[in-house]
C-alpha cells in the first residue's frame, strides 16, 4: 500500500514538473509579425553561441521615467540561414515573423522572441 502511494505521488510530481517545463520553455505563447529598422544581428555566447538581433520600431513612447524612448524589438534567431540573410540587411526596414515563448533556453537564445522567418525587406 505504501509503495502505491509513493509511486502515485512520484508520478503526479513528475507529470507536474514535465507540464511546467513544457509550458514554460516549449509552448508557443504567441506569434506575430513585427516591423522595424534592423539595428544589428550578432553571433555571440560563451558556451552556447546564438544569433541575437534588434529592430528599432517606428514611433516613440513614454517610459516609466517619463522620458521618450524608442520601441526596440530584441529577438533571437535559431536558423543560421535566416541569421545570415538578416546580417546583410542592417539599416533596412524588415518585417519579421516571430514566436513568443514564456521562458528562454540557453541554446535557443537570450530572448523569449524567436524569429523564424523574414516576411519582407525594404
Amino acid at each position: 500500500m505504501k509503495r502505491k502511494i509513493i509511486a502515485g505521488v512520484s508520478l503526479t510530481a513528475a507529470l507536474i514538473v514535465a507540464a511546467f517545463i513544457f509550458f514554460k520553455f516549449y509552448f508557443v505563447f504567441g506569434e506575430g509579425v513585427k516591423a522595424g529598422e534592423l539595428n544589428f544581428v550578432v553571433y555571440k555566447g560563451y558556451i552556447f553561441k546564438t544569433y541575437e538581433g534588434r529592430a528599432i520600431q517606428a514611433g516613440f513612447g513614454k517610459g516609466a521615467n517619463t522620458a521618450l524612448q524608442s520601441y526596440e524589438f530584441d529577438f533571437s534567431i535559431t536558423d543560421q540561414a535566416i541569421a545570415d540573410s538578416l546580417m546583410r540587411c542592417g539599416g533596412k526596414v524588415v518585417e519579421l515573423h516571430y514566436k513568443e515563448y514564456l521562458g528562454t533556453l540557453p541554446w535557443r537564445g537570450k530572448q523569449k522572441y524567436i524569429v523564424d522567418r523574414i516576411v519582407s525587406v525594404r
